[in-house]
């Protein structure tokens, strides 16, 4: 399994992003592309069933690519996975093939990266539900601080979309939380992990090399390395 250095930059979600000397990369498979993880430096992988790709049709194929992909030494967790009320299928379809992925989460102890968009209520019931022992993060966050707040309270993590946490008006809720429950990541968006780095440390009022400091800390309890 590859894991971060010490002073690396951790982008803990992103897609085809070329890999930079000193930054860390999660890639993100979705099961529809049926790509394969690369034995590479400085790069894991995520794999997962994104609500947008999912039909009734795929189902099947796509849960079986992930049973497949996931047996590869550099894929660390599931996802991204999860519920979009704007573009995806039936809400149905949806809710099982999420507790579906959390299932094979679970059997291969490794945490879920979601993808949300307007179901939070959904999501909090899966947890609920489910009771989940490996870790959830959700990523893309730009939601307000009472949500955030509910889900750090249910033990989940969060990460920022890029453009929301690049805004001055982040700033509030970033100081607000908890410091080891976040991460940041690019999305595969032509944006450098360095500058957010770079924004989110000063609206935290630390260095850069502390905020590095506290994310790979996250890093390691999220992955459940310390244990």
């Amino acid at each position: 399994m590859n894991v971060p250095c010490t002073n690396d930059y951790i982008d803990i979600h992103t897609h085809g992003s070329d890999q930079v000397p000193g930054i860390f990369m999660v890639e993100n498979l979705m099961a529809h592309e049926g790509k394969s993880p690369a034995d590479a430096p400085r790069l894991a992988f995520t794999c997962g069933i994104h609500p947008w790709y999912l039909s009734d049709i795929n189902h099947n194929k796509l849960i079986d690519n992930v049973l497949i992909t996931i047996t590869n030494k550099s894929v660390i967790a599931v996802g991204e996975a999860g519920f979009d009320k704007l573009k995806g299928p039936a809400m149905e379809l949806q809710r099982r093939t999420f507790e579906e992925q959390v299932t094979i989460a679970e059997e291969y102890k490794m945490p879920v990266v979601i993808h949300c968009v307007r179901a939070w209520d959904e999501l909090l019931s899966e947890h609920k539900k489910l009771r989940p022992k490996m870790n959830w993060l959700v990523h893309g966050f730009r939601g307000n601080k009472e949500l955030a707040s509910q889900l750090i309270s249910k033990g989940m993590y969060l990460s920022f979309w890029f453009d929301f946490v690049m805004r001055p008006e982040s700033a509030d809720l970033l100081k607000s939380l908890p410091a080891d429950r976040i991460f940041l990541e690019t999305d595969g968006a032509d944006i450098d992990i360095r500058d957010i780095y770079n924004k989110v440390s000063s609206d935290l009022g630390i260095t850069t090399d502390k905020l590095k400091t506290i994310i790979l800390s996250n890093y390691n309890f999220f992955f459940k390395l310390n244990t």
